[in-house]
């Protein structure tokens, strides 16, 4: 076998090879194809793709791998598929928690194992920007978004007001809103502020820089305008906007084609930006009297020596890898049951039992995304005595969830967060990860757990403001999906009484949960989604 014959070998096998992190990949895709400001992210594997090829090629297909390779290849298999079936959540602050391992991570360890195995250290010093570029794979982390993200917002929707109050027209004081006529305006959305086309145009000069091999000074330089460009250009789309809603004011047929519009505009403003990005770079990237560096140009390379044996036993280790990990895939996306229904009927409530102890049930409702997917079945419980009402989640089908992470990123903190552990009916202690909210309406507390088979656990250790939240996988639960899955519960008490101090209304709401849960048996509550 030649070594640009091995080399599409490994190629294909790389792309195989995506079954060994599947459920990193399934998390990638949903976050690239349900945030629009984050979906530039599912080009980047692409991009490292051929940025490694490229880097191999030049070096001649040079098949030197390292077992070093298969180890990191397995040992990243390994905890993408403990990850399956677990809670690991790293909290550094209440705005910013990290699923551990985050996605990026899982890319970046896969692409260094398989630029190792297969083409081995040199391949590996030549190749390391693309692979450092894999953990650009999610471009704007949640940190970003709480603290540029919306005050970009708010600057946004100043410049376009004060632009369009500049021309003399008057606006509705709503600071977002820019409403021209009761009926007629825009909201400046978080969409709007520009950073979907300023990460665009980074990642553009970041490997452009790196094709036109731009000196550090200069590179940095060039990915910061880049940037900058990207804003400003961002700006004067608003500012082209606010004329064209004048205009419409003028010519009412134009307002129904204002969303049209404003997609016409960004896009025509966005290619000007990207050909001016592309201007600087070829002044940068080629001297006087000399072609430009590019990535055309590359050496000519000779396929006649054929590989060694090393090569075929490495990749023979691999296949083996993917192919028991292609298995669990398979069977998981083939497997019938409780999900397979649920996709069918989005609507279908959940099976609760009537009465729990003195608790009977008194309404019952679905929780699910905009585009209709399910994500938890819920219950509110009274007592009969008319004292606070609970709430019961199990969801069936996110798997290994932690709720504070969705808090976060909606922007509410606890003030209080840590372990608690409740006695219940036959299943006898179990730990909970249980936070303390207060929203100015009402104070309410949340515990939450995850069920793997029979086994019940979900652990919080924070000391100061760094803590881990994490569950412990049920050994029989980690060579299949099914009927162990992991299934999430959370539970929810609430007062609306704001003027108890947070620890006594902590100190109720706990002894609420604990006598609500000292009758229910969560085996019982998950059995019927593990048929």
């Amino acid at each position: 076998m030649s070594p640009s014959t091995a080399a599409g070998v490994a190629g294909l096998l790389a792309i195989l090879g995506i079954a060994t992190i599947w459920s990193a990949g399934v998390m990638l895709w949903a976050l690239w194809t349900t945030d629009a400001l984050k979906s530039i992210g599912m080009v980047i594997p692409v991009v490292s793709f051929l940025l490694v090829l490229r880097a191999w090629r030049s070096l001649g297909w040079e098949m030197d791998g390292t077992w070093w390779g298969f180890a990191l290849l397995l040992v990243t298999a390994i905890v993408v598929k403990l990850r399956e079936q677990t809670i690991m959540v790293l909290v550094l602050s209440p705005e910013w928690n990290l699923y551990i391992p985050p996605p990026s991570l899982v890319a970046f360890a896969y692409g260094v194992g398989l630029v190792l195995l297969f083409g081995g250290r040199r391949l590996f010093r030549a190749a390391l920007f693309p692979l450092i570029l894999l953990l650009f794979v999610n471009p704007v982390p949640h940190l970003f978004n709480v603290y540029v993200d919306l005050p970009l917002q708010r600057a946004s929707a100043h410049v376009a007001r004060g632009f369009a109050m500049a021309l003399g027209q008057p606006l509705s004081p709503d600071k977002l809103r820019l409403m021209f006529t009761p009926e007629f305006g825009m909201f400046i959305a978080p969409g709007c502020n520009g950073i979907r086309g300023a990460v665009t145009m980074g990642l553009i000069a970041l490997v452009a820089g790196y094709l036109y091999r731009f000196r550090w000074r200069a590179h940095a330089l060039v990915v910061l305008g880049a940037i900058l460009l990207g804003y400003v250009f961002n700006f004067v789309r608003l500012c082209v906007l606010v004329l064209y809603y004048l205009l419409a004011l003028k010519i009412p047929w134009l307002q129904d084609q204002a969303e049209n519009a404003d997609y016409l505009i960004g896009a025509a403003l966005f290619f000007v930006a990207v050909y001016l990005l592309y201007v600087v770079i070829q002044r940068l990237g080629s001297k006087p009297g000399e072609e430009p560096q590019g990535v055309l140009r590359l050496p000519r390379v000779s396929d006649e020596a054929p590989v060694g044996s090393g090569f075929y036993l490495r990749a023979a280790a691999f296949s083996v890898l993917v192919a028991v990990m292609m298995v669990g895939v398979v069977r998981g996306l083939t497997a019938p049951g409780p999900s397979a229904e649920l996709r069918a009927d989005e609507t279908a409530m959940g099976q609760f039992p009537q009465t729990v102890g003195k608790y009977t049930l008194a309404r019952r409702w679905n929780e699910n995304l905009l585009t209709g997917a399910l994500l938890f079945h819920w219950a509110e419980y009274a007592p009969e005595d008319g004292g606070t009402h609970i709430a019961i989640g199990v969801s069936p089908v996110l798997g290994s969830h932690d709720t504070l992470v969705c808090h976060s990123a909606r922007g509410e903190d606890p003030i209080w967060h840590g372990q608690e552990t409740f006695g219940t009916a036959g299943d006898g202690a179990i730990n909970f990860s249980a936070s303390f909210f207060n929203d100015g309406a009402t104070q309410y507390m949340e515990a939450t757990t995850l069920c793997n088979g029979k086994n019940c656990g979900e652990y919080s250790t924070a000391p100061g403001h760094i803590g881990i939240v994490y569950s412990k996988p049920h050994p029989e639960t980690l060579l299949s999906q099914s009927p162990a899955r992991p299934i999430p519960i959370l539970l929810k008490a609430e007062t609306i009484d704001t003027t108890l101090p947070p620890d006594v209304a902590r100190g109720q709401l706990k002894n609420d949960l604990t006598s609500f849960l000292s009758a229910v048996s969560l085996e019982s509550l998950t059995r019927p989604y593990r048929r």
